[in-house]
This record gives C-alpha cells, structure tokens and sequence, in this order.
C-alpha cells in the first residue's frame, strides 16, 4: 500500500481535533488506554476525540492546539500520516512546518463563520508550498440545520480564494465532525450529498509521488569511514538522492570543488546496490580518496552541473519574535549545506487579508510572508521550489543563536 501524508488546516476552533479523532475513532484505530483517556469528566458516557491530538497540557487546558502532532492510521486501502497544525495566528510557523511535506490539506470550515481571515492565511501558505491536492470540508453542518444553501454559498466564496493563492485540485465535502457525519460513514442528514464520505474519499484520492530524475543530484549529509576487518578502508559518503539515477561506475564530479572521480560502489541498508534513484538514501563509495566535506554535491559527469549564483529572490515565512531588516545577516541552509548570506532587500510583504503585496516594507515581524532578495558569500547550488522542491526548500539560522528564525523557498 501507498501512504498518504496530509494535513489539517483550519482556523480557530473549527473542530479539527475533533475530526482528526473522529477518523480515528470510527475507523477503528484508538487503543483501548487511549480511550480511557478521553472520557470527559463531567460524564463519563462521553468521549473527547479532541484529546487524541490535543496532547500538550496547555492544549488540553485552553483547548486548543498549538504544536504539531502527528497521528497514523491505516485502512485496507492505504496507510496515512496526518499532521495536526495549528489554527491559531501566533502559531503560522507551525502551519509552515507542517505544511511543507504534504501530498494534500483538508482545509476545514465552521458552516456558521464560512471564508475567515485565518482560512485565507493557511490558503496563501498552502498556495506558496505548492500543495497539490485539497479537500474543502465544510464542518459543523449540524449547526445549520444541514443546510446546503450555506454550504453551497461557502463553496463559491472559497472557490475565489483558491483562484487567487492558485490552488487548483479541490474536493468539497459537507461533515459533522462531533456526530460523524460523512468523516468515515455517510448518514442521512445530507441526502442532497451523493459522493463519498470523507475517508473513502482520502482512500481512493489520486496524488502523484514522482520522483525527479532528470538531473543527478546527491548531497553529502554525513561521511562514513568503514573499519570493518574484512572491508575496504574507505570513506563512504551518505545522504539522500534528490534528483537523477547513479550506477557504479559513473563518472562523478564533486561540487563546488570540480575534482573528477567514479563510483566504486554503493551501499542501501548494508547491501551492495548496482543502481540507486530519487528519493533513495543511500552510502556512496568512490575509487579515490578526495577531500569532500558535508554539504558538497556529488553529480554525475554528464549531467549539466548545479547551476550556482550568488543572487536570488526567495519567499520567506519569518518565525522569530525580533524583527529582519534590510542588511541583516545569517546562516543559510539547503540540505546540509550552511553558508553566510546578506538580506539585501525585502522586496514586499503579502498582505494576509487582501493578498496585496505591500511594497519596500520597512522590517519584518513574527510570522509575515516576504520575499526577499539574498547574496551569499559565495556561489552555491539550487533550483527553483515549484522545480525540485528538495533543492529549493531552505533555513534562514540566526548566527549567535542559532536559532531558525525562517522558512525559505527559492524562486
């Protein structure tokens, strides 16, 4: 079976946790020291499916989520891994966090507030990580009397959203969280509904998991010395494949250094592998001993090399109390390679509420959406986000602290 990584996306108190549970609960996946668990205590014939992801005492006692959890599940049809992120502003770093590796977002809608400041945030974060899949669910049907006029009110407002963060493939679906309405099983309380309930709909839902393998692309994330008795004493270099195919006995290039050298051999859970592919991690032996520290990148002879540059824009989601300002200085990193890098200019910021993009602002604060323009100290490899997404994925790290202080995506 294929799994299926997806998020939750929602604003504040949409229910869900609650959802999150309910597709755990009827589907047969809380153990039974879970359950007990999430007995209310005003009464005990009562469960709290929100305490299934709510774990933190905090988010217990204000009743909200604030950290990432994640929670898996499997069906006969699919395994699935779901992050919980949370829908409260002050928390957008966690969205991003969550965000970044998912094959889809189920966006969630109370019926009674509809298309909410919040629900435009996360539609504009989902929009920049390029998420390629949605699945709308209005929530709290019960509240208004089941009422599809509502809900087909919601589906046309948020249809103008999702045009203008350019989300493209989306399913819609009406559910009751709370009374499990459409979550795992149809009930009749929306007989004007005829598709799917919402997991058959996570089951049978097509996403692409293509890997890239047109350019080679394998950087060094650790070095390996073997000193087994019976092996040979060389270094190996592991890390994981971003892009193309390597055989032993391809010609090798060691980027930015330019040293010449071929594969030996190559190394996948302790055996030998004559082939290794995109997204594989792999160890990579070479036939001559080459000084190639962390953070290199090993490409094969033939293929076009990184292409490198000293100048690019990026979008940044800013995660640190202080403020970034023109001239600012950081640590840079993609993969596993660090390098110091100038914020040269903060081209605009994008207005949450409008989408406007305000121009030349002065700083910027906690959790604001900016692109950027940025020089390095010295030439260094990437593509394009929407390109290779493992290239173009990056870290803004304060240099005293070294605390990250921003998510980055190359343009």
């Amino acid at each position: 079976m294929d799994s299926l990584r997806f998020i939750t996306s929602e604003s504040v108190d949409n229910g869900k946790s609650t959802l999150i549970g309910r597709l755990l609960y009827d589907s047969h996946s809380v153990l039974k020291d879970q359950l007990s668990s999430m007995i209310t205590e005003k009464n005990e014939n009562q469960i709290d499916l929100s305490l299934l992801t709510d774990g933190l005492r905090a988010e217990r006692e204000q009743g909200i989520t604030i950290d990432v959890a994640y929670k898996y599940f499997s069906t006969s049809k699919r395994k699935f891994i779901i992050a919980d992120t949370p829908g409260h502003f002050q928390y957008t770093r966690n969205m991003v966090t969550g965000d970044s590796h998912a094959d889809l977002s189920i966006i969630l809608i109370d019926a009674r507030y509809g298309v909410v400041e919040q629900i435009q945030r996360h539609s504009l974060i989902l929009g920049l990580l390029n998420i390629p899949k949605i699945i709308l669910a209005v929530n709290k049907m019960d509240l208004i009397n089941y009422d599809y006029q509502i809900y087909k009110e919601i589906i046309r407002k948020y249809k103008i959203t999702a045009h203008r963060v350019g989300l493209k493939h989306i399913e819609k679906i009406p559910i009751s969280a709370k009374n499990g309405d459409n979550v795992v099983d149809k009930f009749s309380n929306m007989e004007w509904y005829k598709e799917a309930s919402l997991l058959s709909l996570l089951e049978k839902i097509e996403f692409q998991q293509k890997p890239h393998l047109e350019l080679s692309i394998f950087p060094v994330q650790y070095i390996i010395r073997s000193k087994a008795p019976n092996k040979d004493h060389l270094r190996g270099y592991a890390g994981k494949i971003i892009s193309g195919i390597y055989r032993k006995g391809d010609d090798i290039i060691v980027y930015p250094t330019s040293f010449h050298t071929r594969i030996k051999y190559m190394e996948m859970v302790e055996k030998k592998i004559q082939k290794a592919f995109s997204p594989q991690s792999i160890i990579m032996y070479l036939e001559d001993e080459i000084d190639i520290s962390r953070g290199d990148i090993l490409v094969k002879k033939y293929d076009d090399q990184p292409k490198g540059s000293q100048n690019f824009y990026a979008v940044l989601c800013w995660m640190e109390n202080s403020r970034l300002r023109r001239k600012s200085r950081y640590l840079f990193q993609i993969q596993s390679f660090q390098i110091s890098i100038f914020i040269i200019d903060i081209i605009y910021r994008i207005n949450v509420n409008t989408f406007q993009k305000e121009r030349n602002p002065d700083d910027v604060g906690l959790n604001d959406l900016v692109k950027v323009r940025i020089k390095t100290s010295k030439p260094i490899p990437f593509d394009s986000y929407k390109k290779i997404k493992d290239n173009g994925a990056s870290i803004l790290i304060d240099e005293i602290s070294y605390a990250t202080v921003a998510t980055c995506m190359i343009e």
